[in-house]
């Protein structure tokens, strides 16, 4: 008889000819709800009441403090430092992101359509909390509302006027650039954007609500490495998590105060873009966010984000109809054909050729338009995809956390239509009409002769040569795109547009005398004056006409609401509002996903931790911002963006670990069968010095120690197998150390020697993972190659250790009585201490 899938084993395994002690699994399943066993400091002060995991908190505030005065006392440093990593990044891991995100896609696909979406986010007879509306208000408005004001407009413009990877040929029609455009920012916000939250939210809403373990990130390794995420692993995941989380809201937080700032001004001229006001701004807005994470997700959080929402369709929905609706509603549904059709190819695409080298000789080839710089920019792809996945990700557990946090009693299949496909449509909608709106705002400026000044002062000085200052009047005559010159007219302080270049420019007689030094200082003084008449090249009087591409990133949202004529004005208003209330929103529910994670996953922490945490956003977006300016926020969001990539590597093991959880909830993994009883990890988070030094002795013996496992269990090819992995071992470490001597001794001609030590390693690591595959096939045990591959690959001294423990107790044997024997009073007692200590082991 064979035990069924999913049943706890009647009788534990056999170790050696030792009498079955009452075993307990490293997880428990099926319905048990799990016992949290956090560390945890408690004091309850009059109205001051603590209640968090002081390892957590206190390593994650000294962190915190270290990171951001680099950021302040050393700006220039940490910038390059960060941006450097960045496109270390992008040169040697795009292939780990770009192929990460679409396996991410592909398994919560899976997930949807198997019997596994059924599954609730907490017991099968609960209620969502939260009606759609207001859950999907709330989880929009967490997750990318204040982006989509900021790249809303942006994004697609700078894609159709800059350089761009997919426009580079200069043949390319103007309407096809302009897809591209819009294809391109529909990839950035698209499936591969959203999936990471989806896949944090599924597994943190399912052990929390359905298995009653604590809302923080180490919970997600669970279904993996059991109570060991109640060491100092689960607490090292909490701290990086609180991090990554605090660094990217103070940096939305600090730059988009610049965005309010500039909006303010635009309204007003009068409010000046100033630090001073910038200050006021992120206090204002850390206040009302303070308020609202005290009140909590179900006052608070919940009304703003109503409010938020709200406003963001008030403004969406009149755009749509002041604008050319047959031309949004077209563009809509060729920009969502154009998306589908290219997106397994942009969802793939490495940028590899870009990366590697110039497009040499393409003039030769009759590829003329590449200009020997391949088919676009080379920095494209660290400046744009990486970026986007590299702060998606970032983000993953405070969004995803706080998904969670709203969705229980919903089907997983449910949470995957509201947090994925849903804001998916929403958000194409949204870059449809506000991207659209842009391009079509550039064009007709262009009809209108506008352009780009080259020089925005005023920067001049006496000390300048009146030759050079000279040229600044000669450099403001510039062509536009359509090939339009603007310049200043004869007789008129404003600017006309001229038919050729070469226009005069009489302005400058009044300031220089014949030996061009006489006058300088009126000049000066007459040019920093007059600056403003330079806007006009960028917009008429009554802002019917922009020339967004000419502007800031913070102007162009106002610049295009702008020009729609008497309800520009009101747009912008109603506009700057959703913005600070958008960002609100991302303060309060980042508050108290940090909060959450620091007290061990507390959904209900204390006020007083709520507003400490909230006022440390506010403090630090503040320092950077007075201390560093935008170039300290620049390089915390580029930390951001570089944490990404570890977060990459934890989301691969989240989303096998959420695949493993479901697979055991519904059956199709048995939890409770037969496996090692020395973990992975149990070398670096047990205090058993044993493995220790089993962990450290493999790292030089493994072949000794293969050979005695196989030949305990009576394989075949014992001997022949543990020959093979010695000599690729030793060939392995010689090459190695061949290579480091010719680093120091180029003249030996050895360079490259590296490839083969690598070659030799992979068959090391190939010989290793055939004898884990084997023991853990001989005794049943759960698992598949690929994991076995991955184990030998990185940690093969754990893999050893693992291996030598089953031989040493002449294999551990589960005993597979029939049936009947569930119910004796020994299985009864199994399941009745079935909880989540440790297996207790001999070793």
């Amino acid at each position: 008889m064979t035990e069924k899938a999913g049943d706890a084993p009647p009788y534990p395994m056999v170790l050696g000819n030792d009498p079955p002690p009452p075993t307990k699994p490293r997880t428990t399943w099926r319905g048990a709800q799990i016992r949290d066993k956090s560390i945890w400091f408690k004091c309850d002060c009059g109205p001051f009441r603590l209640k968090l995991n002081p390892i957590v908190t206190i390593s994650s505030v000294l962190i915190i403090i270290a990171f951001i005065l680099w950021c302040i006392l050393a700006k220039d440093h940490a910038s390059a430092s960060f941006t450097s990593a960045k496109s270390w990044i992008t040169q040697t891991f795009t292939w780990l992101y770009v192929g990460s995100q679409d396996i991410w896609a592909l398994v919560i696909i899976a997930i949807y359509f198997s019997k596994y979406g059924q599954l609730k986010l907490g017991q099968d007879d609960e209620k969502p909390e939260y009606n759609d509306g207001t859950w999907f208000a709330m989880l929009f408005a967490c997750g990318v509302g204040v982006g989509l004001f900021f790249f809303g407009v942006a994004e697609p413009l700078w894609h159709y006027v800059g350089p761009n990877r997919y426009t580079r040929d200069k043949y390319m029609p103007d309407n096809e650039v302009a897809q591209w455009a819009m294809n391109v920012t529909f990839f950035h916000w698209g499936i591969h954007g959203w999936i990471v939250y989806v896949i944090i939210g599924i597994i943190l809403g399912f052990l929390t609500f359905r298995k009653g373990m604590p809302m923080t990130m180490k919970s997600c390794f669970y279904p993996l490495i059991g109570d060991r995420i109640y060491g100092w692993m689960g607490d090292l995941i909490d701290i990086f998590s609180i991090m990554t989380t605090l660094f990217g809201v103070c940096t939305s937080l600090g730059l988009g105060t610049m965005q309010v700032n500039k909006g303010l001004n635009y309204l007003n001229e009068d409010i000046a873009v100033s630090t001073t006001n910038q200050v006021i701004i992120i206090w204002a807005i850390t206040a009302v966010a303070t308020t609202s994470v005290i009140t909590g997700v179900g006052v608070g959080i919940r009304r703003l984000s109503e409010i938020c929402f709200g406003i963001g369709m008030i403004v969406m929905l009149m755009v749509l109809f002041l604008e050319d609706t047959w031309y949004v509603l077209n563009l809509y549904c060729q920009s969502i054909g154009f998306y589908l059709q290219w997106l397994i190819q942009l969802g793939f695409h490495c940028d590899a050729f870009e990366l590697s080298v110039k497009s040499f000789g393409a003039a030769d080839r009759g590829r003329a338009y590449t200009d020997g710089e391949g088919d676009g920019p080379s920095d494209w792809m660290d400046g744009w995809t990486i970026f986007y996945w590299g702060w998606w990700i970032s983000w993953s557990p405070f969004v995803g956390m706080f998904i969670a946090k709203i969705s229980r009693g919903r089907t997983i299949r449910q949470f995957i239509n509201g947090a994925l496909t849903a804001p998916m449509i929403y958000t194409f909608l949204w870059l449809t009409i506000f991207g659209g709106a842009a391009i079509k705002t550039e064009r007709l400026a262009a009809s209108q002769g506008l352009c780009c000044p080259k020089w925005h002062g005023p920067t001049l000085s006496l000390g300048d040569n009146a030759t050079e200052l000279a040229k600044v009047f000669a450099d403001l005559d510039v062509r536009s795109r359509e090939g339009l010159t603007l310049c200043k007219g004869a007789d008129e302080d404003v600017p006309v547009a001229c038919a050729e270049t070469g226009c005069e420019w009489p302005l400058m007689k009044k300031f220089l005398d014949s030996d061009g030094n006489a006058g300088v200082q009126e000049m000066i003084d007459y040019l920093n004056d007059n600056m403003r008449w330079l806007g006009k090249y960028k917009a008429k009087d009554d802002k019917r006409y922009a020339k967004l591409s000419c502007m800031s990133s913070e102007e162009m949202w106002f610049a295009t609401v702008s020009t729609y004529g008497d309800m520009g004005p009101l747009l912008c208003i109603v506009s700057l509002a959703g913005i600070i209330l958008y960002f609100v929103t991302s303060s309060d529910s980042g508050s108290l996903v940090i909060d959450i994670m620091s007290a061990n996953g507390d959904q209900d922490p204390p006020i007083t931790q709520r507003v400490f945490w909230a006022l440390v956003e506010g403090a630090t977006a503040t320092a950077l911002l007075v201390a560093g300016g935008s170039k300290s926020l620049g390089a915390l969001q580029t930390a951001s963006v570089v944490a990404g990539l570890p977060y990459t590597i934890i989301l691969c093991f989240v989303t096998m670990a959420t695949w493993r959880a479901l697979a055991m909830e519904t059956g199709d993994l048995n939890p409770y069968g037969p496996d090692f009883s020395v973990a992975l990890v149990d070398p670096f988070t047990s205090l058993r010095p044993r493995l220790w030094f089993g962990c450290i002795k493999n790292i030089f013996m493994t072949p000794m120690s293969l050979y005695e496992v196989l030949k305990k269990h009576g394989k075949k090819g014992a001997l022949a197998q543990a020959v093979m992995a010695a000599i690729c071992w030793v060939s392995w470490i010689a090459l190695i150390i061949t290579e480091i001597v010719y680093i120091y001794n180029p003249h030996l001609k050895l360079n490259g020697i590296y490839s083969l030590a690598w070659v030799f390693y992979l068959g090391f690591v190939t010989l290793v993972t055939a004898a884990r595959a084997s023991i853990r096939s001989h005794y049943g045990m759960n698992g598949n190659p690929i994991e076995d591959f991955f184990a030998a690959l990185f940690v093969y001294p754990c893999v050893m250790v693992q291996l030598e423990t089953v031989s040493e107790r002449n294999g551990l044997a589960p005993l597979m009585p029939d049936s009947s024997s569930q119910n004796t009073p020994y299985f009864s007692e199994v399941m009745k201490n079935n909880n989540h200590e440790n297996m207790d082991t001999l070793a």
